[in-house]
């Protein structure tokens, strides 16, 4: 594609107010034209808000307008495959909110229907494009820790006051997110260490619902082996006393250390001492992982989150679940 790329966006939820609709609109080469959600009101408000100029009525709708050339999918993933079938079969790139889909059967359906077209497909697994997480990839890669042996993530947050009252959230609908919380924030972190670490082999893994707040687990442990050998454990806790973020790979020279979602300095101990990188998030946290998305579709360079990695990562998450 050589032209303005103007995309339509099916879903105007809180992810798109600030940390990705944005970034279509101040990324060259791309326009926000449209949107879309099942509330039009809402949608017109969203348009008006943002100087979106096209709203539909429906997602149908929108993706078969002729003045859209590229679909956003911002809905909850239960929606995903239904939609991303739709867009595949009207020939346009599109970009799907992570996790690709609830089930490793359905992201793999959705990456059948695109590839077998050869239409460009991206997932928002944003952190491969982060300015942190990439410096974090070059400390690696430059044998700041030497070879690399393991990796351990712990996540761990309170329940919320709306996981208390009983009150309906779909992140916590089973039928939704298998794994609650798990799959929408530990799938950041575990597609994060396929892109630091290279792709997984070994997957194993424990889950329960410790509180019986709602349907989805609450506690969720792992380990793993990627193909190069280097091992790694996790364990996601969604009802604990603390919150924790912490991200370790250790080395046979050193040590690395961030959060998957603080802003954190990145500390790196080897036998030199210790450094602390700080390096802040973009304001509206998807841009970097839009304007990668530009310079694939535009200047046919590789993006880092694309359909492949993301199905890899709900084989990741699946066997954990299992």
């Amino acid at each position: 594609m050589t032209k303005q790329i103007r995309w339509g966006m099916i879903g105007c939820g809180a992810v798109t107010e600030v940390k990705s609709g944005p970034a279509y609109q101040h990324t060259a080469g791309f326009v926000l034209h449209a949107v879309t959600r099942r509330d039009t009101a809402l949608a017109e408000d969203y348009a008006k808000r943002h100087n979106v100029p096209l709203v539909f009525k429906t997602a149908d709708e929108l993706i078969a307008n002729d003045e859209i050339d590229a679909v956003y999918i911002a809905t909850p993933p239960d929606s995903h495959k239904a939609l991303a079938l739709k867009v595949a079969a009207a020939g346009k790139p599109c970009c799907i909110e992570k996790p690709l889909a609830p089930t490793l059967a359905q992201s793999e359906a959705i990456l059948e229907a695109f590839t077998s077209k050869n239409i460009p497909l991206y997932v928002a697994y944003y952190r491969r494009s982060l300015p942190r997480f990439n410096k974090v990839k070059s400390l690696i890669d430059a044998g700041e820790i030497g070879q690399v042996r393991h990796v351990n993530w712990h996540l761990s947050k309170a329940a919320s006051e709306q996981d208390k009252s009983g009150e309906y959230n779909w992140r916590t609908d089973k039928a939704i997110a298998p794994g609650g919380y798990f799959d929408d924030l530990a799938s950041h972190g575990l597609d994060l260490f396929g892109y630091l670490l290279g792709d997984y082999e070994h997957v194993k893994g424990l889950a329960c619902n410790q509180q019986n707040l709602y349907g989805a687990f609450d506690a969720i442990t792992a380990c793993w082996q990627h193909k190069n050998g280097i091992t790694g454990s996790g364990s996601w806790n969604f009802g604990g006393f603390s919150r924790f973020d912490t991200v370790t790979v250790y080395g046979e020279k050193g040590e690395i250390s961030f959060s998957v979602f603080d802003e954190q300095a990145i500390s790196v101990i080897n036998e030199t001492g210790e450094i602390q990188y700080n390096i802040a998030n973009p304001a509206h946290i998807q841009q970097y992982h839009v304007e990668n998305m530009a310079a694939a579709l535009l200047k046919n360079i590789t993006h880092p989150s694309t359909g492949h990695s993301a199905t890899h990562t709900s084989w990741v998450m699946e066997q954990i679940l299992n």
